[in-house]
């Protein structure tokens, strides 16, 4: 069977019949690929809609919405909390040194002590106490973003640095 226009072009019929042949495999590769992704989203659907229908559906995201409102809520007041406690804590006792020693060379045990407490801009007090026999001496030294304006003993000195340079309690 020959064909005058086949002719006219210079085709040959095999060559067509073997493009359809190849199409027709393409065609149906891509048919069962569609079929099977058309599957997995009508089952997903079923077991998304599963005991649902549509107003109930529409219910239980409303609801889920009230409870994200109601969870942004709680955030904002969590973020104003933590602001606060940040605000309220930021000159309470945060870094303390303490040099413990012997003051009079007398007694053994290093009962004397020199305590410093900081807060994070580095003010606070430095608490000296010196333990004898006749008894107890307790000094406090006022401290300004890690200065003294009265002059610090060496013990003193060492409790302020460990205090400034130590990691935050």
């Amino acid at each position: 069977m020959e064909s005058k226009i086949l002719a006219k072009l210079g085709i040959d019929p095999a060559f067509i019949f073997l493009f359809m042949l190849i199409l027709i495999v393409v065609l149906f590769v891509l048919y069962v690929n569609v079929s099977l992704k058309y599957d997995r989203l009508k089952n997903s659907y079923a077991s998304f809609m599963r005991g649902k229908d549509g107003k109930n559906l529409e219910e239980s995201i409303l609801t889920k919405f009230s409870e994200l409102d109601g969870i942004a809520k709680i955030i904002k007041q969590n973020r104003a909390d933590v602001k606060e406690m940040y605000r309220r804590t930021e000159h309470c006792i945060q870094k303390c040194g303490i040099v413990k020693y012997d003051a009079f060379n007398e007694m053994g045990g290093k009962l004397s002590f020199a305590l410093a407490l900081l807060d994070s801009d580095n003010t606070g007090w430095i608490m000296n106490a010196m333990h004898s026999r006749e008894g107890c001496y307790t000094y406090v030294k006022e401290i300004l973003k890690g200065e003294s304006y009265v002059e610090l003993s060496e013990e003193e000195a060492e409790a302020l640095d460990r205090a400034i340079y130590s990691e935050d309690i």
